[in-house]
């Protein structure tokens, strides 16, 4: 790699996050009274650039927000955490992303509806091809077209830049970007839906992601909630437990991952160290409301 290359590029989604928080989920068909309504800046790769800036990464984000109130107000959320704002495009006549979350004390569960991340094409990608170049890792998730993953994954390759997946939401991948991927980060249950095998027991683990490994040359680190995460080493299953902590709210707990994650690679740190790394900036994160807010910093991941 170039040593002339530095910092991380998220290319990715901008939402508004509908928080609604509530004592316990609806089954389906059934209502229940919420608790509190709140409107939180997210998106998955929002979340994560935010969370690599607060690390002291030099940060970059490719993607779209509509013209509409909501997308002032993640631009301000974005520029007050030192994201670099120069490609994100404010697409006229669309509306902001939005992200529905139904909260509980120990659980969540999100609805997207993509909005101005739509825009996010292909074409507009390559726009923004020296930013992409000039980055150490590019991270990209599955809110935005899979055809713009793919096409930023291509320009970073052949530019030797590092490329971490976020396979968020789940959704079966093309081999072609999954050739482009240097290190994937599904959770054990976006694993088992891109796996195709169910997964309970560390050989089931163990297996499943040897196999993928040797076919497709990536790297594979399944977030585990409290349990952690877990990846091969020297084809071992290696698993890094979560510290216990209290938890305020679960939302960005994997974006927090991915961000730490794509920091430690940016630092040349080995692969054992990083896991560690993104597991405490995790941990971290679920201690308070609102995914963005609960991006730690450098010096407290570093002091837990």
């Amino acid at each position: 790699m170039s040593t002339s290359k530095s910092g991380i590029v998220i290319i990715g989604s901008l939402n508004m996050d509908v928080v609604v928080t509530m004592p316990r989920l609806p089954k389906l068909g059934e209502t229940v009274h919420g608790d509190a309504v709140h409107y939180v800046p997210g998106g998955k790769g929002a979340n994560q650039a935010i969370g690599c800036s607060r690390l002291t990464a030099e940060t970059t984000m490719i993607g779209c927000v509509g013209s509409d109130m909501f997308g002032d107000m993640i631009l301000r959320q974005m520029t007050d955490n030192g994201v670099a704002l120069g490609a994100i495009g404010k697409i006229e006549g669309e509306s902001t992303g939005t992200a529905h979350i139904s909260h509980t004390e120990d659980d969540n569960c999100i609805v997207v509806v993509a909005g101005a991340n739509s825009a996010c094409t292909a074409e507009y990608v390559r726009r923004y091809e020296a930013d992409i170049q000039s980055a150490s890792v590019a991270v990209a998730q599955l809110e935005i077209p899979l055809t713009s993953v793919t096409t930023a994954f291509e320009i970073a390759k052949a530019a030797g830049v590092i490329t971490v997946l976020n396979p968020a939401p789940a959704k079966e991948l093309p081999d072609e970007l999954l050739r482009l991927t240097d290190y994937i980060t599904p959770n054990e249950t976006e694993w088992e839906l891109i796996g195709g095998t169910p997964c309970r027991e560390d050989k089931e683990f163990e297996d499943s992601m040897t196999s993928w490994e040797l076919r497709y040359g990536t790297k594979v680190i399944v977030t585990r909630g409290e349990k952690g995460c877990s990846y091969l080493d020297g084809g071992r299953l290696i698993t890094v437990p979560s510290p216990k902590v209290g938890v305020v709210d679960t939302t960005g707990a994997g974006d927090s991952f991915n961000a730490a994650f794509a920091y430690g690679l940016s630092e040349a740190k080995p692969i054992g160290e990083i896991a560690r790394f993104a597991v405490s900036a995790a941990s971290l994160s679920v201690q308070k409301f609102g995914a963005q807010d609960g991006m730690p910093t450098l010096t407290e991941v570093r002091s837990l």
